[in-house]
């Protein structure tokens, strides 16, 4: 039995095909709804095989799909590569990953403890 984490999602129907061009990106309707337990998310990551086959990828990966979403999951799409990439109706175009959430209480506080890196940001612990 495969161990597959990523279910797929397949591009939905659409009144025309979609071409994506190069250096482009689109929104793609998948068809598909779900409902979420308030535990989850649905993350939205790209397929390999069309990153490296086509330089397709999701756009905003990964895209999150809230507990309390209840409309249409969409895919934000965009192609890096240097040919016209037609998307069809059942393709499929990412993959769907479930994950627990876990939801921090936020507190105000007037300071924050010190460390050895401090306030060092991009770049500052080595190349």
């Amino acid at each position: 039995m495969p161990h597959a984490e990523g279910l797929a999602l397949p591009a939905g129907p659409a009144e025309t095909p979609l071409i994506l061009a190069p250096g482009k990106f689109a929104m793609v309707p998948t068809g598909l709804t779900i409902a979420l337990p308030t535990v989850f998310e649905a993350q939205v990551r790209p397929r390999s095989g069309l990153a490296a086959k086509h330089g397709v990828t999701v756009l905003n990966s990964p895209g999150t799909v809230d507990a309390d979403y209840r409309g249409e999951i969409n895919v934000l799409l965009i192609n890096h590569g240097d040919a016209p990439f037609p998307i069809r109706c059942g393709e499929r175009i990412a993959q769907r990953v479930i994950a627990p959430v876990t939801q921090a209480q936020l507190v105000q506080v007037d300071s924050l403890s010190s460390t050895d890196r401090g306030s060092g940001g991009f770049g500052s612990t080595g190349r």
